[in-house]
C-alpha cells in the first residue's frame, strides 16, 4: 500500500512505509492512502505507527562520533579544573578558559566542573554529543 503525507504544506507521495518514516513525521502528521483519499493522523494507521516506532527506537543512543561520554565525564570529575575534558573534546579554547577560571577562583571552579562531570555521566550519548561534541560553542558548560 502506498501513502501520501502533508509535509511543509505540500502533498508528498505516493511512497512506501519505509520512505514515509524517513521524513520527520510525528503521530499527528496527516496521512492518506491511495485507496482512501481521506486524510487522517498517522496514529490511526497501526502499520505506520509500528514503523515509526521501529525507526525511532533504532536510532536511540547510537553514537555518531568517537567521543566517549563516560571518559569525558570522568575527566570532568577528576581533572575538570584543568580543563581535561575540554582538551579531550578538542575544545582547546574552552580548556584554557577552564584553566584561567581555576586560577582566578583559586580552584573553586573545580566544583563546577565536578557537577558538570556528573551531568555528563547522566546524559544519554545523543544528548552528550549534541551539547558538547557537535556544538559550535567553544565553552559549553551545562
Amino acid at each position: 500500500m502506498n501513502y501520501f503525507i502533508t509535509y511543509n504544506g505540500q502533498t508528498i507521495g505516493p511512497m512506501s512505509v519505509e520512505q514515509l518514516v524517513s521524513y520527520p513525521v510525528t503521530p499527528n502528521t496527516p496521512v492518506c492512502t491511495e485507496d482512501n483519499h481521506e486524510w487522517h493522523p498517522l496514529y490511526t494507521h497501526p502499520e505506520l505507527m509500528e514503523a515509526l516506532h521501529r525507526a525511532t527506537c533504532d536510532n536511540v543512543d547510537m553514537p555518531t562520533t568517537d567521543k566517549d561520554k563516560t571518559l569525558c565525564g570522568i575527566l570532568a570529575l577528576l581533572l575538570g579544573g584543568f580543563g581535561a575534558h575540554y582538551f579531550y573534546l578538542g575544545k582547546i579554547g574552552g580548556a584554557f578558559i577552564c584553566l584561567l577560571l581555576s586560577l582566578v577562583t583559586c580552584g573553586l571552579w573545580g566544583f563546577i566542573t565536578f557537577i558538570q562531570g556528573i551531568l555528563i555521566l547522566t546524559m544519554t550519548q545523543t544528548q552528550f554529543e549534541q551539547k558538547f561534541v557537535l556544538s559550535k560553542s567553544t565553552f559549553p558548560i551545562f
